[in-house]
């Protein structure tokens, strides 16, 4: 990086020179042409850039990589945890407002979340691609 530096800053001292050997009449060419030459180096780190991460990405997927840090206690059970923590209240107004049936419905709202929660974190909702590779190929 630092040789590309280096280069760059070589070009801006002749870009300056060049401006003071040739006159004002022909600045806004000579800076063109410098940040022409600004962008193409922008571009072709972005590229670099955008190829390592694409590559890293499918190296990931054909791996079947997961996140690396496992998860804690408390990350895997804070929603049924809080649930329960809120069910009480949840129950109390839904009786309070509507009778069993809003009870009902608070309880299955409840289920519902915490259903939902635990079908994802099991692997029934993953995405297409990491099923393709999962442990039930024969």
């Amino acid at each position: 990086m630092e040789a590309r530096d280096h280069e760059l800053k070589k070009e801006l001292a002749a870009t300056l020179q060049a401006r003071g050997e040739l006159g004002a009449e022909y600045e806004s060419v000579l800076i063109e042409s410098f940040l022409e030459k600004v962008e193409q180096r922008l571009d072709t780190t972005l590229d670099r850039r955008v190829r390592r991460q694409l590559a890293e990405q499918q190296t990931a997927g054909v791996r079947g990589a997961r996140p690396a840090q496992p998860e804690s206690f408390g990350e895997r059970y804070a929603l049924g945890i809080a649930s329960l923590i809120l069910a009480v209240p949840l129950s109390a107004i839904g009786v309070a407002n509507a009778g069993i049936e809003g009870l009902v419905v608070a309880w299955l709202g409840i289920v519902g979340v915490n259903a939902f929660q635990a079908a994802r974190g099991g692997g029934l909702f993953r995405r297409r691609d990491e099923r393709a590779s999962s442990d039930w190929k024969d």
